[in-house]
């Protein structure tokens, strides 16, 4: 699948994925926290930082973590990943492109007022 039919597919199915109040209060903070994370191991290693890399993949890994168990309380699980790259892809355009849009067209708000 395409990164532009990657995102076309998520956009559909979000709001979805995305309802429980616990796990949208979760990605407003987790999201924003992965992003840093993001930002961090990759001027780590722009700096060979070695203790920065680390931070930021920490801080990654700990955000994707909570967010999983954000979406246990889900009523519609997540589709299941088919394969490593379908992993990375799906969360990186997740974390920088489909949550963010999500939350500035007011998907965000709507699903935590149940609308």
């Amino acid at each position: 699948m395409s990164p532009s039919q990657l995102l076309k597919w998520q956009w559909e199915g979000y709001p979805r994925y995305h309802r429980s109040r616990a796990n949208l209060l979760m990605h407003i903070v987790l999201v924003p926290a992965f992003l840093v994370g993001n930002v961090t191991l990759l001027a780590g290693v722009a700096r060979g930082s070695l203790p920065a890399s680390g931070i930021g993949l920490g801080v990654m890994v700990a955000s994707m973590a909570l967010q999983g168990r954000g979406h246990k309380g889900e009523e519609n699980p997540p589709v299941p990943f088919t394969s490593p790259a379908n992993a990375l892809a799906r969360t990186f355009l997740e974390q920088w492109v489909t949550f963010p849009r999500f939350v500035l067209t007011g998907g965000w708000w709507r699903a935590l007022e149940g609308r």
